[in-house]
């Protein structure tokens, strides 16, 4: 088998290494500079830096937290995205604590996380032959690009995270199944993918492995390769089982629960926006959260990626195709993905996988730019790039014809830089070509964030955690809030205004305060549809009638059952409600200053959370509570004639309670409320209840399993190594001279 590699020195991909490092902090900081908070927005904001904060003390406290029961349905860590497995996202928790600008804070860990991506796609291109120059300007592409910027380095972090690891895993999985690597850096960088505790780079990840094994067979002609990558890969999927079974096991209680396929219009890009990647000005047109129309440019992915595809010869490229086949495969399953459907099962909004797609496209031409790109005939060529920028007007334009003005200063730009990278590809060589591509899109990424409108997805939380907690009330115990974000106007989201008494998404966490409401993309649909609460901790007006409603089993109270010390109200939400007398037990309580956003009621008797447990309610059972933590809870119990406990705590999958060592079943109230039935004559019995995350046993097993087979495949990978190369792989080895390109190739 031939190969057209280039093996160049090391000493020329460290450079250019380098250069793709600096290259992603310089794009970083272009963006700070059109707006300091564009990487604390939305979720990151409102869901995932609040969290780090608190499982970071948590861990500090010497408490694993996998379970958060005072949360309820948002404190089941072993199913969100809290990364319980990961050891860089366990050190973002354990570092979390200690600063105090959570915005500085999330900016520089993204900031880490995109160059690790950059470096990734860098190793993809490497990894199939590319020289380390364009390498360099995918590997700093991608952090600019469209959907990675605007949406997952911007706010959605798990993904932003786990396609930092995914591109590496990449690039190891090609290097492993030719023979250049072993099976360890694999391993290691899928693991690390699967365990940030997010479905979309599960599959994701899954679908990369399934294309690369694939491409590999298609190159090599041979099953072995093919087979040592999925059995490595299997030992990382065995491996990563703690942190995906429990998910699967518990879906059947939460909100992800539903398994149909469905197909609805939002966020489901049609091929035509999808493929208009190269225009900086473009608005595609699909369904998204700003109507038909985006008004950012979420399917942009390079300035030069469309129009470069003049510049390859196809007909040289198309006798090596074999050779990266694998990024095709990959390519072609993505732009598919994209279209459709809506929804399959959990993995809702087909746009998400757009970096994937933006990753496989700059890797791909890229490649082919390096390998077979012609900058010789530029008239003809120029001609054919000159109708791809002017067929990614018409489509811009067709999308918001408003916006002409704008497309036409974008053609006018895209034309020129493409003229200019030819002039110097021609006249001073590609090294230099391939920095003013580099360097070009730093200004573009600018223009693109200071041009974009305010995300309607943004919280606006203040930055500084000493602030949150100086201007808040300082409540002890637990607490529930009733209140709906949507009620929140502009002139609110401030300090001053609302923040400074009302808890949003997961903002108590960042002040060390006990709240029932945070933020979950998963839920507990039976607890949700107790208190109608949403993602976000919001509530509908009617929570506080079922807040105080008697549960019909046990005549008590809900607030009583979940054994809240306190509950706040939303004065929007519920602006007479001071108007009428506090529910028994209850009374108003004024916190000065925070009567424009906020109504209290606090027990009568004082705090209900510290007393006997989570020992709820008894019926015919003298119960005493002797020990509790998150995953244990003791008690005493009595009962000579037989009876029921009902316990405040959500009834999780995972949960086990024994007598006396004996397990018993148990049952729920509300279909929320762990009860257990004791039988009669018992006395002075051993209550204890356990939770732990579901398929634990298994899991465990699945790591053992994957940490003895990826010991296998390393020593086998060493043994085969000591004999010497592979001579069917056609893989150039190390020392290897230099083999020749097409003349025409830069």
């Amino acid at each position: 088998m031939s190969t057209s590699v280039a093996i160049e020195s090391r000493r020329d991909r460290y450079i250019w290494g380098a250069v793709t490092a600096f290259g992603v902090v310089a794009g970083y900081l272009a963006v700070l500079l059109a707006d300091a908070r564009h990487y604390y927005t939305d979720d990151t904001e409102a869901q995932y830096a609040p969290m780090w904060v608190m499982l970071g003390n948590e861990m500090r406290a010497g408490r694993f937290p996998a379970l958060v029961p005072w949360e309820w349905m948002a404190g089941n860590y072993s199913l969100e995205e809290a990364g319980l497995y990961n050891p860089p996202q366990l050190l973002i928790h354990l570092l979390a604590p200690s600063m105090d600008n959570l915005a500085v804070y999330a900016t520089v860990v993204k900031l880490i996380f995109s160059i690790i991506a950059g470096l990734g796609v860098y190793r993809i291109c490497l990894a199939y032959g590319a020289r380390a120059r364009w390498a360099a300007v995918a590997g700093v592409g991608f952090p600019l690009s469209g959907w990675f910027l605007f949406f997952d380095q911007a706010s959605w972090m798990t993904s932003h995270t786990a396609t930092a690891w995914l591109v590496n895993a990449w690039a190891s999985a090609v290097l492993y199944a030719r023979g250049r690597s072993g099976p360890i850096p694999v391993f290691v960088f899928l693991y690390l993918a699967l365990t940030v505790q997010y479905a979309f780079p599960a599959v994701e990840s899954g679908l990369m492995i399934a294309a690369v094994a694939a491409g590999e067979f298609v190159y090599q002609r041979r099953w072995a390769p093919t087979l040592r990558l999925l059995l490595a890969s299997g030992c990382a999927v065995l491996a990563a089982l703690i942190a995906n079974l429990p998910g699967i096991l518990s879906s059947q209680v939460t909100w992800r629960g539903n398994a149909r396929i469905h197909n609805d219009p939002f966020l489901t890009v049609p091929w035509s926006e999808s493929l208009n990647a190269s225009l900086p000005s473009t608005t595609p047109a699909f369904t998204a959260w700003w109507g038909h129309v985006q008004p950012l440019p979420m399917v942009y992915i390079a300035w030069f990626l469309i129009p470069a595809l003049a510049f390859i010869d196809w007909r040289a490229a198309g006798r090596s195709v074999r050779e990266f086949s694998g990024v095709g495969i990959f390519a072609g399953a993505m732009l598919m993905w994209t279209a459709g459907p809506g929804a399959i099962g959990p993995l809702r909004w087909p746009a998400r996988v757009l970096p994937m797609l933006a990753i496989a496209l700059l890797v791909l031409v890229c490649l082919l730019l390096s390998r077979y790109g012609m900058f010789a005939s530029a008239r003809r060529r120029a001609i054919a790039a000159a109708v791809l920028i002017g067929l990614l007007f018409i489509r811009s334009f067709s999308a918001a014809p408003e916006l002409v003005v704008r497309h036409l200063i974008a053609v006018a730009v895209v034309g020129a830089l493409g003229a200019a990278v030819v002039w110097l590809a021609r006249h001073r060589g590609t090294a230099v070509a391939c920095a003013l591509i580099i360097v070009a899109m730093f200004p573009i990424a600018f223009t693109q964030v200071q041009a974009a409108p305010t995300t309607p997805m943004s919280y606006n939380f203040p930055e500084r955690r000493s602030a949150m907690t100086a201007a808040f009330p300082d409540f002890n115990g637990r607490t529930l809030q009733l209140a709906d974000r949507a009620l929140l106007l502009p002139e609110d989201k401030n300090l001053a205004g609302a923040y400074g008494s009302l808890a949003i998404g997961n903002y108590a966490k960042n002040l060390g305060l006990e709240y029932v409401n945070g933020y979950t993309p998963i839920g507990h649909a039976a607890f949700a549809g107790l208190l109608c609460m949403a993602w976000d901790g919001s509530t509908c007006p009617d929570a506080f009638r079922r807040a105080f409603a008697p549960e019909s089993s046990t005549g008590r109270t809900i607030v009583d059952l979940m054994k809240v010390d306190r509950v706040v109200l939303h004065r929007a939400q519920y602006p007479d409600v001071r108007d009428h007398p506090a529910p028994a037990g209850w009374h108003w309580v004024d916190y000065p200053g925070h009567e424009r956003y906020i109504r209290v009621l606090e027990r009568v008797d004082g705090l209900l959370s510290t007393r006997n447990g989570i020992i709820a309610d008894t019926e015919g059972v003298a119960a005493t509570a002797t020990l509790q933590n998150s995953f244990t809870s003791n008690a005493r119990v009595t009962s000579p004639n037989g009876g029921r406990v009902v316990l405040s705590r959500l009834s999780w999958p995972g949960h086990r309670i024994t007598l006396n060592g004996n397990e018993i079943p148990f049952t729920t109230v509300a279909k929320t409320f762990i009860a257990v039935d004791i039988p009669a004559g018992t006395d002075n019995a051993e209550l204890i209840l356990t939770w732990r995350p579901p398929g634990w046993e298994i899991s465990i097993a699945g790591a053992s399993a994957g940490l003895a087979g990826i010991g296998l495949l390393h020593w086998a990978y060493q043994r085969q190594r000591r004999r010497g190369p592979d001579p069917a792989s056609g893989e150039p080895t190390a020392g290897a001279p230099e083999q020749s390109l097409v003349a025409t190739t830069v």
